[in-house]
């Protein structure tokens, strides 16, 4: 008897006593294919055995050893023939699911990353980075894709993670896309070309580096099909993958495949039957003799009963959702759940009886015409044509024809709801005459097709009207009759029962499927669409049977009985009746399998030639193997043990295959899961208790594991559990209840190991929230039932130890990787780099944790940054000692401050933080040991530089002042970098160098306006005259001072505004530059103006009424009746000119200041003007000599000229001073041309370029 196995997730209810039933010959199967597949290696090896068997020096380690191989054999023979059980199972399955389809929802996974693909990786973008590619990119895309290969392709964390299978090609996409990110973000704007534009660029680099000299136009296909074949998968497909997932080879899987007979259809829906059948009566057993297993409550038997019964009601509802119509070879998994009450199907109800109107049968008929012969009594001009027709329904008509030709191969198409139609073809010639009204017929043929007759076009002799001379006259045609669906076998049979065809007599069957669960033997007359009796096959069972002599008609007999009916059966041909067993088995569901008679010696010859054909030969061990898997009743093994098994098996198979799964199955797999568990019983809590504790060792071996899935498996079986599914409360075992306790255990030490390891698990917050969710499934394990929420506090606290054990192993991991020693002997300055260097670590690991980390921990900020400062607090053990070795006067540790107060100050949870202050305490001395020595430094300098100043110019200034003012702006920058943190002491440390600043700048200027002074009394006051250089590197100086006076004098607005003593005093310095500058330029000009008084010192001797006035005439005019002389006047007037011009391009070469340099000249024009005036004033009642009126008129107008093109306004030049001068030379002038006629010889007032 076959036990039939159904299931559902809240199933299970397999006999516990039960033993699973033995494999028996089942290792014969496997043996005897084994042998046949490797006879050869089976020879050599007997040869061998024989002899260790008959050696008699044979070392006791050998026979140990050979013993030890024997059982290695046996018990992989013993896991093959339990997978090879398990194989049967999923192949009816896939052969025909009514529970679950696949999804089509799933995420779709990438492929992964390997070893080789990530060294390859390497390699190109080092290629890239040492310009061996031809990809063009600029200097800050090659500094980020720098920055990618340093900081991620060749972290150490990165290789595990690809060791591990949990990185795929997306992920290092995704990481060099927010790396990216962020460095784009703080570009500055550029006009035209906006962020994502540079984004997009870049990452296009990154795919052309990434792909390398791979084909382009290849990898869209490849990926395509790669993402295809992680969908949906067709039945061939899927059991390809189950062949490789249970190691079963393709000769096993072809012979399974023939036995279970999985290309049929109705054979697999009978198996269903039969199952369902026998789980009934399982259950029906275990309530009966009360055989439970053991609950975590008393009251929970008959709730375990009703779930059994439920479960199978269920997949009674699934099954006879289903259309008859479902099968065949282009079958698609569209399957329907019923929504009818469970309560509805049970076998025992036996209310509903079929009537002739419930059998409906559906035909399609096609009829084909090919041709006609022997029309001999028809001119072969005239026209001849077919009409055809069916049950005396529509008629169609052929194309016309000649006579000679009477060919037409036209086929009509017609529908019946006769099992047995009637189909006329009649052919007919054309009627030419006028009063013809009808065509006249020359044939008929009556046929009654069958589903069995045949499909080619055959020939039928045709009824002919009397007296025509077509005797022979045939049609060649062709009747195909679609068999419908719910036909499952059709033909002609004697029958003889007590209620039904109670006559012995030929009809014709058909055995019509009206449901999934219901059948019926109909027999039907010629063109009557209701069977003309019928017989509802529930309750009955079929059998070969012997002749029955008293039976005319027939040769081979079979029956079907049940209590109080008996029907007989009987059919010309053996095949025949085997055929009508087979279907009536399976219609009948019964789980005695009819045993066919022994064969006669022809029948067994000709069975014999046949099997000799066949390229698959099986003897008899091997086709008993083959029949004791397949005939094994499923409710007879423990399913939960098997599916363990399968599950275990897919997974593995699932994390070695190309993609990046992360511990999800493929829809495939999940299709074909979910259908085991529901069609055998498998629970549910079962399912994902063993779901979980593989996902956990594939953890603990540092597998990377969705904890999503960990998640979704754990919720499922606490809801269990604990009594709170979504569907309401469900029995509890025992064995579930301790298991989950175990796995709820391993699960807090694994998640607890996660999140302390989180940098390792999780390396750049790959996979994408990874953490989050883990963090998540954390608090929900912590929960000690489903509603009852976990207390805050606790969450916090647990968080916090693993973030406290994580400080330390992040950085003896961070030591490790920096090679780091502590040894005191090494040089002081060797143990700073190393510091140094370690700072750069410690850094860039706090600044992934915030940025790939910070996220998952976004609950509690503050436990992140305790975090930050236990790590922080182990790199101070190792700086403080390497402080304290540095010399006193050694500087060089400042830049460890800049490196760590640059990054805590920028962080809100870090700056002022302990780590912060310490280092801030180790520092404050050094900065206030530093300025006090940079500011006595400094003052030594500008005493001992002016004491020394040569007064060349340099830069702005001279060498004293341009060291000074560098050094000053230096110190103050130094400061400025330091970033102070604390602003009580960057303030003070602010005004102590803007006050040093000021001192210093006063000592500069008052030094500088000393030397100038003792120049200025060394000068000259002829008109050769020249400003020295080292003068106007002096005024150079104090413009120079009063430039850095702005910045390393003046404090910040809004200290100096609340600061009114700083305030005065830097106002105290601004007047000290501006008076000594003042002063500076008046002595200047004093100086220039000196050499004009000179000049017109000189010029006095020419007044009239004086000795000298007419001496110095006469000596003129007598000299120019010898030789020719200048113009009168032009010597002293060129001699000032060149004066003035040679010192303004003096001064306009050396000072730097075109402000300073206007005031310079503004003073002098104005100054000499002053001086002319005054002078011509004196001589108010006097008229000028013709020698002073000359020189006075060049004088003015160069000097006028000269000073418009250094600049001066305008406004300025033509002041009164100068007015008052031309008026009175204009006079003069007249005056002279009135008396002496050309007496000026062309010098005038007048604007003229004569002399220039």
């Amino acid at each position: 008897m076959l036990d039939p196995s159904s299931s559902e997730d809240t199933g299970g209810e397999s006999e516990p006593e039960v033993a699973p039933e033995p494999p028996g010959k089942a290792a014969d199967f496997s043996a005897a294919k084994r042998g046949a597949e490797s006879r050869a290696d089976g020879q050599q090896r007997q040869p061998a055995a024989a002899g260790a068997s008959s050696g008699q020096s044979a070392p006791p380690g050998g026979e140990e050893e050979e013993r030890r191989e024997r059982e290695r054999m046996q018990r992989e023979e013993e896991d093959h023939k339990v997978k090879l059980q398990i194989y049967v199972f999923v192949l009816r399955c896939i052969a025909y699911p009514f529970n679950a389809k696949q999804p089509t929802d799933m995420a779709r996974r990438q492929q992964k990353v390997n070893k080789q693909q990530l060294q390859a990786m390497k390699e190109r973008f080092l290629a890239f980075l040492n310009g061996e590619t031809q990809i063009v990119a600029d200097e800050a895309c090659c500094n980020a894709v720098r920055s990618y290969y340093e900081g991620f392709l060749k972290s150490e964390r990165v290789s595990k993670m690809v060791q591990g299978g949990g990185y795929s090609a997306g992920d290092f996409r995704e990481v060099f896309k927010k790396n990216i990110e962020r460095r784009v973000r703080g570009l500055p704007e550029i006009d035209g070309l906006s962020k994502e534009t540079v984004l997009t660029s870049w990452i296009a680099k990154y795919d052309a580096i990434y792909r390398g000299d791979e084909d382009m136009r290849r990898q869209p296909q490849r990926a395509h099909m790669s993402a295809v074949s992680g969908l949906i998968l067709s039945k061939e497909q899927l059991y390809e993958m189950f062949q490789q997932i249970l190691g079963v080879r393709k000769f096993e899987h072809q012979l399974l495949y023939n036995a279970c007979q999985l290309d049929n259809v109705d054979e697999q829906a009978a198996q269903i039957r039969r199952e369902l059948d026998g789980r009934l009566q399982l259950v029906e057993k275990i309530a009966r003799e009360r055989r439970y297993p053991k609950f975590v409550s008393a009251d929970m038997d008959v709730l375990y009963v009703e779930e059994l019964r439920s479960s199978i009601n269920l997949l009674m509802g699934n099954l006879e959702s289903l259309p008859v119509a479902k099968g065949g070879p282009d079958f698609k998994q569209k399957l329907k759940r019923s929504s009818m009450n469970n309560s509805f199907y049970e076998l025992g109800d036996e209310a509903d009886v079929l009537s002739k109107s419930d059998v409906l049968l559906s035909f399609t008929l096609e009829v084909v015409i090919v041709e006609v012969e022997g029309l001999k009594s028809v001119a072969p001009n005239r026209i001849v044509y077919c009409t055809m027709e069916v049950d005396g329904g529509e008629k169609l008509q052929t194309d016309q024809a000649e006579a000679s030709r009477p060919q037409w191969a036209t086929q009509g198409d017609f529908c019946t709801n006769h099992p047995l139609p009637s189909v006329k073809v009649k052919l007919f010639m054309e009627s030419t005459g006028v009063l013809a009204l009808e065509d006249k017929e020359l044939g008929r043929v009556v046929l009654t097709p069958t589903t069995n007759g045949p499909k080619q076009a055959e020939f039928h002799r045709m009824v002919v009207p009397k007296n025509s001379q077509d005797t022979e006259l045939k049609i060649k045609l062709a009747v195909r009759m679609d068999k419908p669906p719910n036909m499952k076998h059709s033909g002609y049979l004697y029958a003889l029962g007590h209620r039904v065809w109670k006559r012995w007599k030929r009809r014709y069957f058909v055995l019509v499927q009206v449901s999934q669960y219901t059948f019926a033997m109909c027999s039907y007359r010629d063109k009557k669409a209701e069977p003309q009796e019928l017989m509802q096959l529930e309750g009955y069972t079929v059998d070969y049977c012997d002749p029955q002599p008293s039976l005319q008609g027939g040769h081979v007999f079979f029956n079907a009985v049940r209590e109080g009916e008996s029907v007989v059966y009987a059919c010309d041909d053996e095949q025949d009746r085997l055929l009508w067993v087979q279907a009536l088995y399976r219609a009948t569901g019964q789980s005695y399998k009819p045993t066919p008679p022994p064969l006669s010696k022809t029948a067994k010859g000709r069975a014999g030639s046949k099997k000799a054909a066949s390229p698959i030969s099986l003897g008899p061990s091997q086709r008993q193997g083959v029949e004791e898997l397949v005939a094994a009743s499923p409710c007879r093994f423990d399913h939960a043990r098997l599916f363990t098994v399968l599950q275990k098996q897919t997974l593995q198979h699932r994390m070695n295959d190309s993609f990046s799964c992360l511990g999800w199955f493929s829809p495939g797999q999940v299709f074909v899961l979910d259908e085991y568990c529901a069609r055998y019983g498998v629970r549910g809590c079962h399912r994902h208790l063993s779901y979980l504790s593989e996902l956990m060792a594939l953890s603990e071996n540092n597998t990377l594991v969705d904890p999503t899935l960990l998640h979704y498996s754990y919720a499922f079986c606490a809801s269990h559990v604990h009594g709170n599914r979504p569907d309401g409360m469900g029995a509890v075992t025992m064995e579930e209840k301790e298991t989950f306790e175990g796995v709820r255990s391993r699960l807090l030490l694994l998640l607890e190991k996660q999140i302390t390891h989180f940098r390792y698990c999780f390396p750049f917050g790959r996979p994408d929230g990874a953490l989050k969710a883990t963090l998540s499934l954390q608090e929900r394990v912590l929960m000690k039932d489903i509603t009852t929420a976990v207390p805050p506090e606790e969450m916090k606290k647990l968080v916090h130890k693993c973030l406290e054990k994580a400080a330390g192993i992040n950085y003896g991991q961070l030591i490790e990787y920096a090679h780091m020693t502590v040894d005191v002997e090494v040089d002081p300055e060797k143990r700073l780099e190393d510091v140094m260097r370690l700072g750069e670590l410690v850094i860039e690991v706090l600044q992934q944790n915030d940025e790939h980390h910070s996220e998952a921990f976004s609950w509690w900020p503050e436990l992140m940054a305790e975090h930050a400062e236990s790590f922080l607090s182990l790199y101070r053990a190792d700086v403080d000692p390497v402080l304290r070795a540095q010399a006193l006067d050694s500087w060089n540790s400042f830049p460890l401050f800049q490196l760590l107060n640059g990054f805590l100050r920028t962080e809100p949870h870090l700056c002022n933080g302990p780590f912060h202050k310490h280092l801030q305490e180790l520092f404050v001395p050094l900065v206030v040991r530093y300025i006090d020595l940079m500011e006595s430094s400094i003052a030594q300098s500008v005493h001992r530089g002016f004491e020394h100043e040569t007064w060349q110019s340099v830069n702005n200034g001279s060498a004293t002042s341009d060291d000074l003012f560098w050094k000053l702006n230096a110190l103050q920058m130094f400061v400025v970098d330091l970033h102070w943190p604390e602003e009580q002491f960057a303030q003070h440390l602010e005004q102590r160098l803007k006050l040093m600043a000021s001192d210093m700048m006063e000592a500069c200027v008052r030094r500088t306006k000393s030397a100038f002074d003792a120049k200025m009394q060394k000068a000259n006051k002829s008109t050769d005259f020249r400003v020295a250089l080292c003068v106007c590197t002096m005024l150079n100086v104090l413009m120079d001072a009063k430039r850095h006076c702005s910045t390393l004098c003046v404090l910040d607005t809004g200290q100096e505004q609340t600061d009114k003593q700083w305030q005065q005093y830097h106002s105290k310095i601004d007047v000290l530059i501006d008076e000594a500058f003042k002063d500076m330029i008046s002595s200047l000009v004093s100086k220039l103006s000196a050499v004009l008084d000179g000049v017109l010192s000189k010029l006095s001797r020419y007044d009239q009424g004086t000795f000298f006035s007419s001496v110095l005439s006469f000596t003129v005019k007598a000299a120019g009746k010898y030789v020719e002389v200048p113009k009168a006047g032009m010597d002293m007037a060129d001699t000032y000119i060149t004066f003035i011009r040679l010192n303004q391009d003096i001064l306009r070469d050396s000072i730097n200041d075109e402000l300073y340099l206007e005031k310079i000249f503004d003073q002098w024009y104005s100054s000499s003007m002053k001086m002319l005036c005054g002078w011509l004033t004196d001589r108010l009642d006097l008229q000028l000599h013709l020698y002073q009126l000359k020189t006075l008129i060049k004088m003015v107008k160069k000097t006028f000229r000269d000073f418009r093109l250094q600049g001066v306004l305008d406004t300025t030049l033509s002041n009164k001073n100068y007015e008052s001068v031309c008026n009175r030379l204009a006079l003069e002038e007249a005056t002279v041309a009135v008396k002496a006629g050309d007496a000026l010889q062309g010098i005038s007032m007048r604007d003229s370029d004569e002399d220039d």
